[in-house]
């Protein structure tokens, strides 16, 4: 399918590795100029080279920490006037209730929540003087079906769903398309991390807590990066201006419910 995109450009925020890269290469397929964004450069500078080669596109790469205002003050100078926006930021660690204070909630609203409604704020002028623009939001399941071990990412994200409940109804007269994409697990560094979190928790091996994991699973597997930017470039298509301030939820069938 031709998404109608090629010549766009697009600012993919933590898009070195897993679900941003995955976002990023899909963009690239699709023919659309990148700004990419990570906190490494090296990793960063590796996966724009590889998608130069590959897609034939222009890349931009920013190595910032996109969730200091430095950092993105610096990324946003190079984004300059973008088409389309992928606002992504690792989620907090795991715990328990009892394990986090106040400091550790500002953190998570900081990388989950206040980010992206900094670059949305910043950049969605620009796309509604255009009269075009699309924002996919990198979320988590745990807005639809909260983790209990997942408690600050659980409420920063929701957060942000909120607002963009809102917003994203005010822009689309405009043009501007918002939504959100809630990716289960998938085979990404932040999978890494959980299991081993499980591993340490329970005493079992790596293996055993992924095969525990897949069991939850109706697809009897991990997403991988590949299928969640794919779905991510749809969102950022020309085919994607009736769909409006959605949770579009990719898990492998893993959270049982209709809505």
């Amino acid at each position: 399918m031709d998404l109608g995109i090629r010549g766009k450009r697009a600012l993919v925020c933590a898009s070195s590795k897993g679900l941003g890269r995955g976002c990023a290469e899909a963009l690239a397929e699709a023919g659309v100029d990148l700004v990419m964004n990570a906190r490494g450069s090296d990793a960063l500078e590796e996966t724009a080279q590889d998608l130069r080669d590959r897609y034939g596109v222009s890349i931009t790469t920013v190595a910032a920490d996109i969730v200091s205002e430095e950092g993105r003050a610096k990324v946003l100078e190079q984004a300059g006037d973008v088409d389309i926006l992928v606002n992504n930021a690792g989620g907090p660690p795991p715990g328990m209730w009892s394990d986090w204070g106040r400091e550790d909630f500002i953190k998570a609203l900081d990388a989950n929540m206040l980010t992206p409604i900094a670059l949305m704020t910043a950049l969605m002028p620009l796309m509604i003087n255009k009269g075009w623009g699309r924002v996919v939001n990198i979320t988590s399941v745990s807005v639809k079906a909260p983790v209990g071990v997942l408690g600050l990412s659980n409420s920063a994200r929701t957060g942000l769903t909120g607002y963009v409940a809102g917003t994203s109804r005010q822009v689309a007269p405009k043009g501007v398309i918002v939504n959100n994409l809630l990716p289960g697990i998938h085979a990404t560094d932040r999978a890494d991390a959980l299991d081993g979190a499980v591993v340490k928790a329970k005493g079992i091996t790596l293996e055993d807590a992924r095969a525990e994991r897949f069991s939850t699973i109706p697809a009897g597997r991990y997403g991988t990066r590949e299928e969640f930017g794919k779905m991510c470039a749809f969102l950022c298509s020309q085919h994607a201006g009736f769909i409006v301030g959605q949770n579009i939820l990719l898990d492998g069938g893993a959270s049982n419910m209709t809505m």
